[in-house]
């Protein structure tokens, strides 16, 4: 049972926080957690941002002149403006500081502001923090409820710990690569960057486990998480299947290695991804496709079948999907029990009825570039407070306000602080 009072404690600071936070965004399960944000690229800023979304106060520490790299990755970039397509992918709902981590100065400010947050997110190569008086070792006593969360290539130990990891790099290592492409041809890389997405994924999920073990302890912790501990751990079933069973991995497209038929079929317009992960499912696909003897035969009637003549029986169901459209087959597979769905492209995927109707591209109000657009948050609370509160910042669009109301700067200070070059 949790100390009653450790909760109140950590509510009541909490609370005093935020007195001026709009009613609404106290249903946000993270309202009044603090987190001070030293990541950059995408692993990092999409696990800040996914506690942003939750209502955490994000603070997102970036170097002056010049901020996060991804802010320069384009183009494309947005109208005439400088502001870059790739960062506001992952940088909505925080504050932007700009801080001189190589000053004394600098470094104190991020010492004074770990006392009042609750989450330290960083993805610097290990070892670069402690050279900066800003590593766990130093903080865990300046800051003792503070949670370290570190985001790196490799890991703090092993042979491989102090080379820089970019998601490329750890799918390759990983063998992401080594799965991924057409079956006779060459390893692919996956559109959008899987494996920072899932390390920012394991992180999130990390730091909000060691935020309810503080509600017992009221201590922080050090939490470690890795692109190439991820891209392994991500292997699933085909790491599974080497390890016990001694079975290599190989490319196989869009199809599945152990489910027949489980992959995209070109159409007279375009292509249909169909799965059939149950004999029933497969007997209801030949019905609807008007050849129920394929559900029949010897060769197909079960799924180890259809594995093992996987050849004929895709070259069948290719031929007969060739004779109708995208619309015409969906038309005619509504309400089936297995599931299908065209292959979009991104005109496609944005203009799907579904989507507009969920309404998660949203909106949002850009101090330099107007209105930008953005992807929500793909998961809904009944209570609310998983949601969109502020668009990406710009460079250094927050500092004053930190300096001010969370640290109680004056505006001479702070002047001060940006002739030194400390701030900006």
């Amino acid at each position: 049972m949790l100390c009653h009072n450790l909760k109140s404690l950590l509510a009541l600071k909490f609370v005093k926080r935020h007195v001026n936070v709009r009613k609404s965004h106290f249903a946000a399960p993270l309202n009044g957690v603090r987190v001070i944000d030293l990541t950059r690229i995408v692993a990092g800023p999409y696990c800040s941002m996914i506690l942003g979304d939750l209502g955490a106060e994000v603070i997102k520490i970036e170097r002056p002149g010049a901020g996060d790299e991804a802010r320069l990755w384009g183009p494309p970039f947005i109208g005439d403006t400088k502001e870059s397509c790739y960062f506001i992918t992952f940088n909505r709902n925080k504050k932007s500081v700009c801080l001189n981590l190589k000053s004394p100065e600098g470094q104190n400010i991020i010492c004074e502001l770990a006392k009042t947050s609750d989450v330290l997110i960083e993805n610097y190569v290990p070892g670069k923090l402690d050279e900066l008086n800003l590593g766990y070792n130093r903080l865990k006593f300046v800051a003792p409820q503070l949670i370290y969360c570190s985001i790196t290539g490799f890991g703090p130990e092993g042979p491989y710990s102090n080379r820089p990891g970019y998601d490329v790099i750890a799918s390759s290592m990983g063998g992401l690569l080594h799965i991924t492409g057409p079956k006779n041809g060459e390893p692919c890389k996956v559109g959008v960057a899987v494996t920072d997405l899932a390390t920012g994924l394991y992180a999130h999920g990390a730091i909000m486990a060691a935020l309810i073990k503080r509600l017992r302890t009221g201590k922080g912790e050090k939490i470690d998480c890795n692109l190439f501990s991820t891209q392994i751990a991500s292997l699933i079933n085909i790491g599974s299947n080497y390890l016990n069973a001694g079975k290599e991995a190989t490319r196989w497209g869009t199809a599945h290695e152990s489910i027949v038929p489980y992959e995209a079929f070109p159409t007279k317009d375009g292509h249909l991804t169909i799965g059939t992960g149950s004999d029933k499912q497969f007997q209801e696909l030949c019905q609807r496709l008007g050849n129920e003897f394929l559900a029949k035969s010897p060769k197909f009637s079960t799924n180890k079948l259809r594995v093992e003549n996987r050849n004929e029986l895709i070259e069948i169901l290719r031929g007969i999907l060739m004779t109708k459209t995208n619309k015409e087959w969906l038309k005619m597979f509504e309400n089936s029990s297995f599931p299908c769905g065209p292959v979009n492209n991104l005109a496609g995927v944005f203009d799907d009825p579904h989507v507009k109707y969920i309404g998660i591209v949203q909106t949002l109000d850009h101090p330099i570039a107007g209105k930008v657009k953005v992807v929500g948050p793909p998961v809904k609370y009944s209570g609310g407070g998983n949601e969109i509160r502020t668009a990406p910042p710009t460079l250094g669009q927050h500092t004053d306000e930190v300096l001010k109301d969370l640290l109680g700067y004056d505006d001479g200070r702070i002047k001060q602080l940006r002739s030194q070059k400390i701030v900006s």
